[in-house]
């Protein structure tokens, strides 16, 4: 059975029990009745019987109005659960596999049942509580200069379309939906199972530094960003150093990896406890550091599956930046230090590979994001927003699909040059616009 995921309600299959807030608190869904299929036949009825406006909803880990709706809420959260045996991993010829999971399946469930079974995934975002399905639909990503985002681990999805027809997408071309429209934003329909390219079971370890001088960042970035399978520098934007860097790096034997002497020759020194990326905060919810060995589940996302992720109260924000433009970015943000850092709790920078679908905000070159978790203060971070976004301009800067930005639909357009064609696909498939909300018609051009 699949695990409820905090803070969301367990309904019966149809009920008038809304889904009232998102994962934040900042923001009150509108919907005026919500769905909880437990079959595909079902989702196709909850399209087929209604009438109106509707939006999937996975873990609400979205921070703007992208998953609201005045109509039906249609939950993932109860759809198709994971089996509670093993998953069935097709072997393939290059040693990797492939598994089906239910799109409303969470990361750290999918990743707990491979790992008995001697599989995981490649990598993760930051925590692992949100869903497949809606991380995919959104563009969200880990870290790490060969890793692109999450959507580059899916073979293909099934989507229900709002007519109740059955498709598919697969990366090799051969399905009904082109596969560069993988991050979707949920306007193509009810993704339902989603095929997951894994691989066999590796080990990672975390080791921290503090204090890395700005100077070295900017002038050693690549050799940073390079220190270790995924790396993560964490800020508040002071004026001399970073705080911390997280380097998490695959184990091959039981050597310290030579990414955390290239750091400390940069300026860093080595922690020594276990940290928690936010000021004063105990680490306990953080998964496990000081170098000690463990599976991907366990270390490379930020946050325990069993502990409520980050900071709980606050607000996001992300900007990802084309890789060749970080150091002219830096410099930007840090000339913000005074205006950003009476609403932040901290920010972090975190590299990505190129996806290749057309609305990833790191689809076609190497990527830098720049992510903000904000105090809980929405009304002066909606002020602040608008001044950073026209600091980063310049850079092409494009915000993360699921956080706080106030970026114009006219400047997503110039962005994103193959929004085009993801709109006639999301036309096709959704000709009455019962999916078009607010933030896909304003924001996305729907």
């Amino acid at each position: 059975m699949t695990p409820m995921i905090p803070g969301m309600p367990d309904p019966t299959t149809r009920t008038n029990n809304r889904v009232r807030r998102n994962w934040a608190g900042n923001l009150t869904y509108t919907a005026r009745d919500v769905i909880a299929p437990r079959s595909v036949e079902e989702v196709q009825r909850a399209f087929t019987t209604t009438t109106g406006p509707v939006t999937i909803v996975g873990s609400t880990h979205c921070f703007n109005d992208i998953a609201n709706t005045t109509g039906t809420h249609i939950l993932t959260n109860r759809l198709e659960p994971l089996p509670d045996g093993p998953l069935d991993v097709r072997s393939e010829p290059d040693g990797t596999g492939v598994v089906r999971v239910p799109a409303g399946a969470t990361y750290g469930a999918v990743a707990a049942t491979l790992h008995t079974q001697g599989w995981s995934l490649s990598n993760f975002a930051s925590l692992p509580h949100i869903t497949v399905g809606g991380a995919i639909a959104t563009g969200t990503h880990g870290s790490g200069d060969t890793n692109p985002g999450l959507v580059s681990a899916v073979e293909g999805f099934t989507l229900v379309t709002p007519t109740g027809d059955i498709v598919q997408m697969r990366r090799d071309g051969s399905g009904d939906v082109p596969a560069e429209a993988g991050v979707h934003l949920g306007a193509l329909g009810a993704v339902v199972f989603v095929d997951l390219r894994v691989r066999p079971a590796f080990e990672v370890r975390q080791d921290l530094l503090v204090g890395l001088p700005w100077e070295a960042v900017t002038s050693h970035y690549d050799e940073v960003t390079s220190a270790a399978y995924s790396v993560s520098m964490f800020t508040r934007w002071d004026e001399h150093t970073v705080d911390q860097v997280w380097l998490k790096s695959v184990v091959t034997d039981s050597a310290t990896p030579p990414g955390v002497a290239t750091v400390r020759e940069l300026g860093a020194t080595l922690a020594t406890v276990p940290l928690h990326p936010l000021p004063g905060v105990d680490p306990v919810h953080c998964t496990v550091q000081l170098g000690r060995p463990g599976p991907p589940l366990d270390r490379l996302p930020h946050f325990k599956m069993g502990f409520t992720p980050s900071h709980g109260e606050e607000l996001q924000s992300e900007y990802l930046v084309p890789r060749r433009h970080v150091r002219a970015a830096i410099t930007a943000l840090r000339q913000l230090r005074d205006l950003i850092q009476p609403l932040l709790f901290v920010s972090e920078i975190r590299t990505m590979a190129p996806d290749h679908t057309w609305l990833s905000p790191s689809a076609s070159e190497p990527t830098v994001g720049f992510h903000f978790t904000w105090r809980p203060v929405e009304r002066d971070v909606l002020r602040v927003l608008p001044v950073l976004e026209a600091a980063l301009a310049p850079y092409d800067a494009r915000p993360h699909w699921g956080k706080l930005h106030r970026v114009s639909g006219e400047r997503i357009s110039e962005l994103y040059p193959r929004i085009g064609e993801f709109r006639d696909v999301a036309r096709s498939l959704d000709p009455n616009r019962r999916l078009v909300n607010r933030y896909l018609a304003d924001v996305v051009g729907l």
